[in-house]
């Protein structure tokens, strides 16, 4: 899974899950400082990127996930490389 296409995935779950503008996101912004997330939204958008993905994300790797390219980097770890 290219790293591009895993962010565009990661960029819609993010706009569902908590209503910001997709051309706010960019890889660097952070969940919590950069797009408002509480910390509901966060386990709200760790089960979005299980479904989305097809993965799961163990607590202690999901308090890592603080940007958009923290989720990028643990999904492509993670994910089955042919989609």
């Amino acid at each position: 899974m290219s790293q591009e296409n895993t962010f565009e995935r990661v960029k819609k779950v993010v706009v569902e899950q908590l209503g910001v503008e997709a051309d706010t996101i960019k890889p660097i912004s952070t969940f919590v400082d950069d797009l408002g997330a509480d910390s509901l939204d966060i386990v709200e958008l760790v089960m979005a990127f299980e479904e989305e993905f097809d993965i799961e994300i163990p607590d202690e790797s999901a308090e890592k996930i603080l940007s958009v390219q923290d989720a990028v980097d643990y999904i492509n770890s993670k994910a089955p490389t042919s989609a």
